[in-house]
């Protein structure tokens, strides 16, 4: 019987304006210790952690005195690292995942495909600018900053919503049983899910 590689990570990047670290476990239970000075991100990325059964862990200093944007897109740019790095060479991996996930009036599909081509479609109208003190329009910048770092092809789309909330906790909600579909091992002795051999 095989053995099955552990798929951890751990990226840490530094900059004039961010300090990241990500820490994952893509075979885990969905552990999450998340603080990055964001509440409403630590709230959404613990869901993310709870759904997707990825264990995960992010600490994130900031310039959150001008405000979210730098910390949110580098949190974004560090996970799809960390992802990318953990899948390795993605052998025997199912690859394709998507979800439709309601939250009570709204409905939000993913869908996604570990492609090593990073690429975000994201059409979800926000009804408000803000929830809380955080800005909507970062929703698309943290998901835009994994999938591209990530090489992850990630469709997210609103097909029904009025709460704001409730319409942004069903995009990550849905990510994350998108993810716990893709990175799951089909064939641990399997080669890579492509007729091309390589992703």
């Amino acid at each position: 019987m095989l053995e099955q590689k552990l798929r951890l990570s751990q990226i840490n990047r530094e900059t004039k304006e961010t300090a990241i670290a990500v820490s994952i476990n893509l075979d885990g239970s969905g552990k999450a210790a998340i603080a990055t000075g964001v509440p409403f991100l630590d709230h959404m990325l613990d869901l993310l952690a709870a759904h997707s059964r990825i264990d995960l862990e992010i600490k994130a200093s900031g310039d959150l005195a001008v405000d979210g944007h730098h910390t949110v897109e580098d949190v974004g740019i560090c996970l799809g690292l960390a992802l990318k790095d953990a899948l390795g060479d993605k052998k025997g991996i199912e690859r394709y995942g998507h979800f439709l996930l309601p939250m009570d009036e709204s409905l939000v599909a993913v869908a996604l495909d570990f492609s090593g081509r990073g690429l975000l479609a994201f059409d979800v109208p926000m009804p408000a600018s803000k929830v809380g003190e955080f800005d909507t329009e970062l929703v698309e910048e943290f998901l835009r900053a994994m999938a591209v770092n990530g090489l992850v092809t990630l469709h997210v789309r609103l097909l029904t919503g009025k709460n704001t909330h409730h319409i942004i906790e069903a995009v990550f909600k849905a990510l994350g049983r998108a993810l716990r579909s893709a990175v799951a091992v089909r064939d641990p002795a399997g080669g890579v899910p492509s007729t091309k051999g390589i992703l």
